[in-house]
């Protein structure tokens, strides 16, 4: 059995200490391999670049020989030895879902930032030691032999179960269906646990509801409450890690819905991407990109639920659920990138630029458009079918023919499975929404008729987005030009980051609105590279970055209305 240990010496320093005990096994040499990237994060985020003073000895404290074949790998050579102990330091200074982090008040650990496998043992069972003070406890989803002590099955995982140890932890459980659930809050916050362990039990049980079953045997919630605005949300077999801020906000209205949303979000995932896994991510390859086209379904479906659920149970009601909903809109609808990229396409980008603005209006978010196109999907479902059947149905023969078995399902799988479900061909949603770069504009508004809905159009209350079709940012003092439409008046004269100084001889002070409002032409004053000069901004006759919303026909039938409450569980 391989032994991990991990321990500080000065939490000033962000630097871990971690050992390995490895028993050799007969062979001549051994590759430990680091992992270059996470799942739940599909890019490689190098996590080797972090590793300071990596050694290695045999068991009498003699060096054994070692050579870095890639840039995360290292081949030690044996000689004689009958275990060898590998130790190195790691930099854990990043607060995040994903990350690790050290100070004096807590150890948090994402082990798979750090822990090196060693190759062709990774099916083996290991343990993970934790050198922690006396008054410390720790919250882990993995098995605890001891206060200190923690097993894993496999590599994969050990590396899948996150930890926080700390004197401040806050820990309550509630059951769903006999299942153990454990939140721990790490950080400065005041949760409100009558209400907290109630509207996560509603939305527990409604998931529940839908798989009949639940993978794991418990689970537990860890959270990163921090002193500042944050939100940042991870998922794993049997956890998940969730940062949010600012604490004492947390039982705000704003906070706290976030904290529900993100949460079951994640939850969700237990099922959608953690056990019913593209077949490409069957098993994880750490060192490379393991490249999908299904994000569409593993991030846009379970960003669709993680809302759509709190309304269901009952937590959210229709308007506060359509406001969640809406706010996917508008960040779908502001980035042309749906234009020139297919959401499955886009999924295969993610290990290029999927967590980065990267360049303007190249791609489409899976999130969002993966959102709309499930909302699409179970709403043509419930038409087709005569409210028999819904996106539910789908997920849970997901499930049931792919994640409990641990078959990867492709592309093809999913589309058979709806189509299955739905009793008909399915072609033209697939062929438009999920593989083109068609607007959703009108078949979500055909989908949103059947529930008695429609998509509202309305023109951006902003004047420079309305009228020309360009935002600003202010950085510090200076007015910068943020984004511009493809194609709109601004995009014939300005450039991003151009610096905005005034329109028509007058000093730009805040006013920006007042100055543009109503003639068709104007002079505007500008920095481009440091360089001053002046462009003329004509407006057109088009409504430009236009705001959509999901709306209810105020002359909604009784069977749309009906079949509002099938799909919601609320009265029109």
């Amino acid at each position: 059995m391989i032994h991990y240990y991990i321990s500080f010496s000065n939490p000033l320093t962000f630097f871990l200490q971690i050992r390995m005990v490895i028993p050799v096994q007969d062979a001549a040499e051994i590759d430990l391999q680091l992992p270059a990237w996470r799942p739940g994060r599909y890019e490689l985020q190098n996590f080797a670049q972090k590793i300071q003073q990596f050694r290695v000895t045999d068991t009498q404290q003699q060096p054994v020989k070692y050579s870095k074949i890639t840039k995360d790998r290292w081949r030690l050579q044996l000689v004689n030895a009958s275990e060898i102990v590998v130790q190195y330091n790691f930099y854990a200074h990043q607060l995040d879902a994903g990350g690790s982090w050290l100070d004096e008040t807590q150890l948090y650990v994402n082990p798979i930032n750090c822990l090196m496998s060693v190759i062709g043992q990774e099916a083996e069972p290991c343990q993970l030691h934790i050198e922690i003070p006396e008054n410390w406890q720790v919250a882990c989803g993995l098995k605890q032999i001891n206060k200190t002590t923690l097993e894993a099955i496999t590599y994969d995982e050990l590396v899948d179960c996150p930890l926080i140890a700390s004197a401040n932890l806050q820990h309550q459980v509630y059951t769903a269906q006999n299942i153990p659930f454990h939140v721990w809050f790490q950080g400065e916050c005041q949760p409100d646990w009558n209400r907290i362990l109630l509207d996560f039990q509603r939305f527990t049980e409604e998931q529940l509801n839908i798989f009949s079953e639940f993978p794991v045997k418990e689970y537990h919630f860890l959270y990163e409450i921090l002193p500042y605005r944050f939100y940042h949300g991870v998922e794993h077999s049997n956890s998940t890690t969730i940062a949010l801020g600012p604490g004492e906000l947390l039982m705000s209205q704003e906070l706290y819905k976030e904290l529900l949303g993100v949460s079951c979000h994640e939850l969700f995932h237990t099922w959608n991407i953690k056990q019913i896994r593209p077949a490409e991510m069957l098993p994880y390859d750490y060192t490379r990109e393991n490249y999908f086209r299904t994000g569409y379904i593993a991030e846009g479906v379970t960003t669709y639920y993680g809302d759509y659920l709190l309304a269901r149970c009952g937590i959210f009601s229709a308007e506060q659920y359509f406001a969640e909903l809406n706010e996917v809109l508008r960040k779908h609808f502001d980035d042309f990138g749906q234009y020139h990229l297919s959401v499955a396409d886009s999924s295969f980008e993610l290990w290029l630029d999927g967590y980065k603005p990267g360049i303007p209006d190249r791609k489409v978010s899976i999130y969002h458009k993966g959102c709309i196109a499930a909302l699409i999907l179970d709403l043509e479902i419930r038409q087709l079918t005569n409210n028999q059947k819904s996106l539910d149905d789908v997920m849970r023969r997901l499930w049931q023919e792919f994640g409990k078995p641990k078959i990867g399902y492709t592309e093809q799988d999913y589309q058979r499975l709806t189509e299955e479900v739905a009793g008909q061909s399915l072609q033209s949603y697939f062929d438009q929404i999920i593989y083109s770069t068609v607007p959703v504009h009108e078949p979500l508004n055909e989908a949103l008729n059947y529930i008695g809905c429609f998509l509202l159009k309305e023109p951006n209350v902003g004047v420079s987005e309305s009228r020309f079709g360009f935002k600003t940012t202010l950085n510090n003092t200076s007015l910068l030009v943020g984004y511009i439409e493809p194609n709109s008046p601004a995009a014939q004269v300005l450039s991003t980051d151009d610096e905005l100084v005034a329109v028509n001889g007058r000093r730009i002070e805040g006013n920006l609105a007042v100055l543009l409002q109503n003639e068709p032409t104007y002079e505007v004053t500008l920095f481009r590279n440091k360089f001053l000069r002046t462009v003329t901004l004509t407006a057109d006759d088009e409504q430009h970055l236009a705001k959509y919303s999901i709306q209810k026909l105020p002359n909604a039938t009784s069977e749309q209305q009906q079949n509002f409450k099938l799909w919601l569980k609320q009265e029109f």
